[in-house]
């Protein structure tokens, strides 16, 4: 207590005793520099208490058998316990406590979890762990009840898939029942023809064949919900019988299965019978395979090409070899709309589609993508017919049951052939952490994240640089007298860059060289064809240098032109940073370029000229850039 001559805890000598052995030497070792971590032996020594009369202060009463237990380690472990034993309630002075509904073997498991820590799951009758789950939820333990989910999610079945659902459903375990709602999709028609399916109760059944992706024929789903019906006569089974998609049923079904049922009333009946005969195919409320985030295109799932030239190449997966020779996929473009036509292995619910369009030089494509589920009622769900595109192409439209894919090229800046190298399918969810849903608007991404680089297939049309990219390599740091910039002269082309698909855009942001004191003055159009250009930005009139954050209407674009007009020290614009939506709305330091009304968005209308309007135009083949 404050004496100088207290000796370092280093020196103190070890207490007497008997020695340890050699597994308790090992153990005792620290596991890092000045730290002990004896928590094995600890939960050894605590373990032993377990069910053992020693030191007990209380008795648990359960299915009439007396378990001695320890107040202090139960409150310790739940707040059940703790309200129950210490809350001031009779129970608190009782030295037996009888808990009423409680499964003695799962509770004799759940205090060798509190006392130990640890509980074996693997081996025990699926009805026990069921009932583990049960006080893991009731008495509060988060930690069992997350640890007993994840072996249920390792171990569903189609026997037990129903059960497991049931209760998570009743514990508002959202992983666990997700786990389940995928698997129950996975396998509908077997789940239908099991025994647990007809003691579901009634909210998770009509919560199951409610959804769109419980693939499995509406028939058999029809039978399955009358001998669930049968199996629980005290339950009225019309909100259920409401989640029946009849008009998905055959006139012949609806006549021989659905009325002799009595289940289902006369003007329903002919209600769903109009509804079949009279709505569009692809009005119908139709049910899909749902494998999120999993490609379904693939010979794997039972895709295949059944339309177009060079058919094996689309659906491959190989996204790099290939050349003007071989790796794509392609069709003539005319006026038939022959295109490319995919079949998927079975009816899926999509609402992404990557395409790769042939990219080995500068030339752009328009298309048009269209889906149905029986080849008879199409569907156009990306409509790029008047955009130019180039490479990757990632889409997105409102998620839909989709069996067949058309892919039809419109128009090609080289020749009249469209070349697809490959076309993945997916569905993806609006949560997505790797790959989210984005925003759309009239058809088109809006996006948040720059989609000017090269990852995202951006592509510097027309400009002066020692590498091609260096304007959407995203380095802002790296630049110099000599590189790191993009350039032209002034009265003299521009600075083109095209995005690979058109989006939705209302901002953008560009770095102008910046090495010394010099100021630039600009303008910034866009268009979507290379064509038709609006003028988003008109500095023009001013002396502009560094950052530049741009803001205008949002608008389609696909191309950006950046036109340099003047420099205070030469003859020549200089840029070293585009991004196109802007990263950074407040940069600072940056001369912000609000766009304001006086700049209208309507067409221009006006024509590249003749260094600039081939589409062809290539970089590389460039002079040098022009010193600073």
């Amino acid at each position: 207590m404050g004496d100088s001559h207290c000796p370092d805890i280093g020196s103190l000598p070890a207490p007497l005793g008997r020695p340890c052995s050699p597994t308790e030497e090992a153990a005792s070792e620290p596991s890092s520099y000045g730290e002990l971590n004896h928590v094995g032996w600890l939960a050894e020594h605590i373990g032993r208490l377990c069910l053992q009369p020693e030191y007990s202060d209380v008795t648990l009463v359960v299915e009439d058998v007396r378990l001695p237990a320890h107040r202090l380690v139960l409150a310790s472990c739940s707040s059940y316990f703790r309200a129950l034993l210490y809350g001031g309630m009779r129970e608190s002075k009782q030295q037996e406590v009888t808990l009423q509904d409680t499964p003695l073997r799962a509770f004799q498991l759940l205090l060798r979890y509190i006392y130990t820590g640890q509980l074996r799951l693997a081996g025990l009758q699926e009805c026990v762990v069921l009932e583990v789950l049960e006080l893991a939820h009731q008495y509060g333990f988060l930690e069992l009840e997350s640890g007993v989910s994840a072996y249920l999610e390792r171990v569903l079945g189609v026997r037990n898939v129903c059960r497991i659902y049931d209760r998570a459903c009743l514990y508002q375990l959202a992983p666990l029942a997700r786990a389940c709602r995928r698997f129950a999709d996975r396998h509908a028609p077997a789940i239908l023809l099991s025994d647990s399916f007809r003691q579901l109760s009634p909210s998770v059944l009509e919560e199951m064949i409610g959804r769109d992706s419980f693939f499995a024929p509406e028939v058999d789903i029809f039978r399955a919900v009358c001998a669930w019906a049968s199996h629980n006569p005290t339950v009225d089974p019309r909100r259920i019988l409401d989640k029946v998609r009849l008009p998905l049923l055959t006139v012949q079904e609806l006549l021989n299965v659905v009325r002799p049922t009595g289940l289902v009333c006369p003007n329903t009946l002919l209600d769903a019978i109009k509804l079949r005969t009279e709505t569009r195919d692809a009005d119908r409320p139709y049910r899909g395979c749902l494998l999120p985030g999993e490609n379904v295109a693939t010979q794997l799932h039972g895709a295949q090409v059944l339309q177009g030239e060079m058919r094996s190449a689309l659906l491959d997966g190989d996204t790099q070899a290939y050349d003007m020779e071989r790796g794509f996929t392609r069709h003539p473009i005319d006026e038939g709309g022959q295109g490319i036509l995919v079949r998927l292995g079975a009816p899926c619910i999509l609402n992404h589609l990557r395409l790769l369009l042939w990219d080995k030089d500068n030339r752009a494509y328009s298309y048009y993508i269209e889906v149905s589920v029986d080849q008879q009622d199409w569907v156009r769900v990306v409509d790029h017919s008047h955009f130019l595109c180039r490479s990757w192409q990632r889409l997105y439209f409102k998620p839909r049951v989709v069996q067949y894919i058309h892919v039809v090229g419109t128009h090609n800046t080289v020749n009249r052939v469209f070349h697809a190298v490959s076309l993945e399918c997916k569905h993806i969810a609006l949560d997505e952490e790797e790959e989210p849903f984005p925003e759309l608007e009239e058809g088109l991404v809006v996006p948040h994240e720059n989609v000017a680089t090269v990852a995202r297939s951006a592509y510097v049309v027309e400009g002066v640089s020692r590498s091609r990219n260096a304007l959407i390599n995203g380095d802002t740091s790296k630049y110099d007298w000599d590189s790191g910039y993009t350039c032209h002269q002034l009265g003299n082309g521009a600075i083109v860059v095209q995005l690979a698909q058109p989006y939705r855009v209302d901002s953008m942001r560009l770095l102008l060289w910046d090495c010394d004191s010099r100021q630039y003055s600009y303008y910034v159009e866009v268009s979507v064809d290379q064509q038709n250009w609006n003028m988003v930005a008109d500095k023009r009139n001013e002396l502009c240098r560094s950052w530049q954050l741009l803001r205008f209407p949002r608008q389609p674009v696909v191309f950006i032109r950046i036109v340099g007009t003047h420099n205070t020290a030469n003859e020549v614009f200089h840029c070293v940073h585009f991004e196109c939506p802007a990263q950074c709305l407040e940069t600072p330091g940056a001369a912000v370029a609000a766009v304001a009304s006086k700049h209208p968005t309507s067409s221009t209308n006006e024509r590249r000229s003749s260094s600039s309007s081939s589409h062809d135009s290539d970089v590389s083949q460039q002079k040098a850039p022009q010193h600073p």
